[in-house]
């Protein structure tokens, strides 16, 4: 089984990232931490890196930072990439964030590559609106908008929510048109099922607009955990929709308190194969969570998929994500993670590494005095 270098980087980038999105999520009301980790590869496949993150709040303003430095060819690091990103509450009603990406120029030279910006307004009666910019620099270094959405979600009986989406680019003249909108509806049923339905469409070409998909889902939640399953249908060649893509996921926690999350995906799309029009198993996802009496936490994400060209045979994996974080002096962590992808010979080999120190609080809180009470 091989795998290029290029793919194997852009899961390893996707795993780190989303760790750090979610514990930056759940961090949010922290006053002010700083991180710092260094990445590389045991192998040498790729370059390292170095990342120093820092959070700070006050007066209804936070501020995240993230820089990214890599290995020069001297040997030192170099600055490599900057995400800066502000919070900031308006008013009563209204929150603003600028997300703003830099890279370095051939002279080693900050310079903006872009800049996400997006207003988040509740009405009264609990309506929310929301517009997202994307604005990219032009030739003379000044902003210009590529991208608008716009938002409305609002309440139209207890239960049920229904959230309008339009993206909007320009055209050769400047002028905003709309490209893409959707529509979601959110159904909440007395025994915490929720359903929601998505419509996705498109420009026809003739001035009207044309169905391209549709995503529904159905979440229920019982004594064991939650589940979750998803079909996304898209017209067929006669336009009749048809189901091209269901996802099952399940969640639980143990009597101990491990978690654990399973994602299922089937698919009529079979990389190197014709296939029949059905459904087949083409990945799954387990991620299981475990934090010990001691405070460390340690979370396994693993990959599942069939041989390419060979989807009758059993799942393989085919990546492998540790992350573990240790309590450290005077509040910090230590953390680690680590990706893993199959060899030649079918093990597992580590593919990339990061080790780091942080003051930000852990995302867990551990009751020491539960797990105790439990044993």
């Amino acid at each position: 089984m091989k795998f290029g270098r290029t793919s194997v980087l852009v899961s390893i980038f996707g795993f780190l990232s989303l760790c750090r999105i979610c514990a930056a999520q759940d961090n949010s009301t922290s006053q002010s931490w700083s991180a710092t980790s260094q990445q590389s590869s045991p192998s040498g496949a790729f370059n390292p890196t170095r990342t120093r993150e820092s959070h700070s709040q006050s007066d209804g303003r936070s501020v995240d930072k993230t820089t990214t430095e890599t290995l020069g060819p001297d040997g030192r690091y170099v600055p490599y990439t900057d995400t800066e990103k502000e919070s900031r509450r308006i008013n009563d009603s209204t929150v603003r964030n600028i997300v703003r990406t830099y890279g370095r120029d051939a002279d080693g030279h900050r310079i903006l590559i872009q800049e996400r910006d997006e207003e988040s307004r509740t009405l009264l009666g609990g309506e929310q609106k929301v517009t997202r910019t994307i604005s990219n620099p032009d030739s003379s270094g000044g902003l210009q908008v590529v991208q608008r959405e716009l938002q409305d979600s609002r309440q139209l009986r207890p239960g049920v929510t229904v959230t309008n989406t339009t993206v909007l680019t320009p055209d050769s003249d400047g002028h905003f048109s709309p490209v893409v909108q959707t529509e979601q509806r959110d159904t909440s049923s007395s025994d915490g099922t929720v359903q929601s339905k998505t419509s996705t469409q498109l420009p026809d070409g003739n001035g009207g607009w044309t169905l391209s998909e549709v995503r529904e889902s159905t979440t229920r939640a019982n004594g064991q955990g939650v589940s979750k399953e998803q079909q996304v249908l898209r017209p067929d060649a006669e336009g009749k929709l048809s189901v091209v893509e269901r996802t099952v996921n399940k969640q639980t926690q143990s009597s101990t308190g491990e978690k654990r999350d399973t994602t299922e995906k089937y698919s009529t799309n079979i990389p190197g194969e014709s296939g029949d029009g059905g459904l087949q198993l083409v990945q799954r996802e387990t991620t299981t969570q475990r934090t010990t009496a001691s405070g460390a936490q340690s979370t396994v994400r693993q990959v599942e998929q069939p041989n390419p060209g060979d989807f009758s045979s059993r799942l393989q994996v085919t990546q492998e994500a540790i992350d573990i974080v240790r309590p450290g002096t005077n509040g910090a962590t230590i953390e680690s993670h680590s990706i893993l992808t199959p060899g030649g010979d079918g093990r597992l080999n580590q593919v990339w590494v990061d080790f780091g120190s942080s003051d930000k609080p852990p995302a867990i809180t551990v009751d020491k005095g539960a797990a105790s009470k439990k044993k």
